[in-house]
């Protein structure tokens, strides 16, 4: 080959085939599980830590340092109340179970990510590298088929948080074959634009020449290569190329199809649009869509009393100014995103998991804000008691499951850890949380290695 061909390989690049670099790690997963069902998950993660009192385990009765400023209101389901600032949900309670007693003992962010994301005890309590895989890749190496189409994963979150140790999302021993398709960026921003997804029309025919002459390289390689490497490189150019060529692929990520009446319904928010397109994802056949829900608003400051996400220490944020800000931007999103889910029949097929890393404090604290210079009020990391909302999955919703003390600091009924959790979704997706994956030492690692779906959440008898 002469060197001018090399560089017009070297071109494809440029046409988009960048997704090359992050599909060329890929190997072909083990579909092993109890069944291969078509369900889904939507998992919305909220770092930081939203503050459970503010949102779904309201203690009114406690004492005044314990219970916040903002009041339970009554939902459409008898006996269960949620805060003043989620009206939206209120409406829909029929449509979404309350798990208020998941606990576990990291405090630190670093602890409680790797915690929750991948439903083992963490090595270290601190810092959000993995030393074990995140569920979303456990998800990945067990679903993922030769010639799918779409992503099995896929991660939507800040642009500027896209790496994949963020928050703990990293695949440890099982490599980065299995780590989610990373959107980065905000949906409901005019110029959101995916990357390496579909390239234009008037390339495609260059881009055929390219791939032609990329064939014969490859085939030239393969021919000297005595160590299967190029073998196993042809899933990777294959699924990359069928992205970037698929039409289904293009569509999927192209939100601007959706009618401008639902996309105000789910607001016009990173929150909303994000959710929507997660929707979106999923009826296109991706199986684990997590949305980061940080900074309601991209193109708009965090007020001098705000956090940038969901941790109100007060010298980071005024909890309760925080809350009246962010809360109904996710009560918006939120109900929207269920509503939509049943509206399409898919109640069924998609569960929503929403949850953060931990709760917070039960009693309020005053200090300084950084931010306004005064004394305010805020509440620190408590992962003793945490609310997790989850809906869909085919189960009977209109539930409250656990409750903590009176004054929201621990569980007292239905003691339950993040790992009940996961044994749900491992289920609801037809992954068996007993099969062995093997470790960097060739040890065998059960997917799940405590830890039971949580009754309340299995499908009813259709």
């Amino acid at each position: 080959m002469k060197r001018r061909s090399f560089l017009e390989i070297g071109g494809l690049s440029i046409l988009g085939l960048g997704m090359n670099d992050y599909l060329r790690y890929q190997a072909q997963a083990k579909a092993a599980g109890d069944d291969m069902r078509d369900t889904s998950v939507i998992f919305i993660w909220l770092p930081g830590g939203p503050p459970h009192m503010e949102t779904y385990d309201m203690k009114p009765n406690a004492p005044v340092e314990y219970r916040g400023e903002f009041n339970p209101i009554k939902t459409n389901v008898p006996g269960i109340d949620v805060c003043e600032l989620l009206p939206m949900h209120a409406k829909i309670a029929d449509k979404f179970n309350l798990i208020r007693s998941i606990h576990h003992d990291f405090a630190d962010h670093g602890g409680g990510h790797k915690r929750l994301m991948t439903g083992r005890i963490p090595a270290t309590p601190t810092n959000t590298i993995n030393d074990a895989p995140a569920v979303s890749c456990i998800v990945k190496k067990m679903l993922e088929k030769s010639g799918d189409e779409m992503p099995v994963c896929v991660t939507e979150v800040d642009a500027s948080r896209a790496a994949i140790d963020t928050f703990a999302m990293g695949p440890a021993y099982l490599g980065p074959s299995t780590t989610p398709f990373v959107v980065g960026g905000d949906p409901s921003l005019p110029d959101f634009k995916v990357q390496n997804i579909g390239v234009k029309s008037e390339m495609e025919s260059r881009l055929d020449d390219r791939l032609a002459m990329l064939k014969g390289v490859d085939q030239f390689r393969r021919d000297v290569d005595k160590t299967g490497i190029m073998n196993a490189m042809d899933g990777f150019n294959e699924q990359a190329i069928n992205m970037l060529m698929s039409e289904k692929v293009r569509n999927a990520f192209d939100i601007s199809k959706e009618p401008k009446e639902l996309r105000d319904r789910y607001g016009w928010s990173a929150y909303g649009q994000r959710a929507l397109l997660g929707r979106r994802l999923i009826e296109a056949g991706v199986r684990f869509v997590t949305m980061v829900w940080e900074k309601p608003y991209s193109d708009k400051p965090v007020p001098k009393y705000g956090a940038y996400n969901w941790d109100s220490h007060a010298v980071n944020a005024h909890i309760f100014k925080d809350s009246q800000w962010r809360i109904p931007v996710y009560d918006q999103a939120l109900s929207a995103l269920i509503e939509d889910i049943y509206n399409r029949g898919l109640d069924r097929k998609v569960l929503i998991v929403s949850t953060g890393e931990f709760g917070r404090t039960p009693k309020i604290n005053s200090q300084r804000g950084t931010q306004t210079g005064v004394m305010q009020p805020g509440r620190d990391h408590w992962p003793k008691a945490m609310s997790v909302l989850v809906s869909g999955g085919g189960m009977q919703t209109g539930q409250v499951i656990g409750a903590t003390n009176s004054k929201g600091e621990h569980p007292v009924e239905r003691i339950m850890t993040p790992n009940d959790l996961w044994a749900s979704v491992y289920r609801h997706l037809g992954i068996n949380r007993n099969y062995v994956l093997r470790d960097l030492q060739n040890r065998p690692v059960p997917i799940l290695p405590f830890g039971r779906p949580i009754p309340e959440l299995l499908p009813t008898i259709s």
